[in-house]
């Protein structure tokens, strides 16, 4: 279960508004919106091919742990009741590099998975608008730890570094870019990435310790 901060910024969930776009598409009008409460996952239903970390009922209950969270954040699209796509924030895992520098305005975008036969309307595309157009945004370091293994490459019949183009492509409109780190996740294949979006609140000392965090490995002649 991801780790509950304790030093609790002044963006909490309970005190965001709830952001709400209609997304009209050939199959019918989608709601996006978010961030949505642990109450109301709980009673929309998730897309049976919502599986592309856990069985769709373990992702729902998933999703619910992670918007209890006080930096949690979960944004849906929905057609009726039922969510067909979402994305997550929350706080970085404190056994990762990210969640060991003390810095508290990093925050993740944990997961961006669309249901499969609902691929291609822009959902994706129209959830990271409203989120990305939030005030909240411009406090954090945004990271999007991007591996290749989670990609759903049988799904889309994209190869590796052609999911990893489209990646790069769809988080590179909301100012997210490719940044270079030592971090061995990301280094264990030449097709991951780390995505960074520094709001422009963020200061200058939390921007050096992110710094000074991608690249911390001591060489062995030192």
């Amino acid at each position: 279960m991801l780790r509950q901060w304790l030093d609790i910024k002044k963006h909490k969930v309970g005190s965001l508004p709830q952001q709400h776009r209609v997304l009209p598409t050939d199959r019918g009008p989608l709601d996006i919106k978010g961030p949505v409460t642990p109450g109301e996952l709980r009673y929309l239903n998730l897309n049976h091919d919502l599986d592309g970390f856990r069985p769709p009922d373990r992702q729902q209950e998933a999703l619910v742990q992670i918007a209890r969270l006080p930096e949690g954040r979960v944004y849906v699209a929905c057609s009726g009741n039922t969510i067909i796509g979402y994305v997550t924030f929350h706080g970085p895992e404190e056994f990762e590099r990210w969640g060991q520098g003390g810095i508290k305005e990093i925050m993740e975008l944990g997961a961006i998975e669309i249901g499969r036969s609902w691929r291609g309307v822009g959902a994706a595309r129209a959830l990271l608008d409203l989120i990305f157009a939030e005030d909240w945004i411009e406090d954090y370091i945004i990271i999007a730890c991007e591996y290749c293994w989670h990609w759903d490459l049988e799904g889309t019949g994209l190869s590796v570094w052609q999911y990893r183009a489209m990646m790069e492509n769809l988080l590179g409109r909301f100012g997210m870019k490719n940044t270079g780190t030592d971090d061995p996740d990301i280094c264990d294949h030449p097709a991951n990435m780390l995505a960074v979006r520094i709001g422009n609140r963020v200061s200058n000392e939390a921007t050096e310790a992110f710094e000074r965090l991608r690249f911390r490995r001591t060489s062995i002649y030192s």
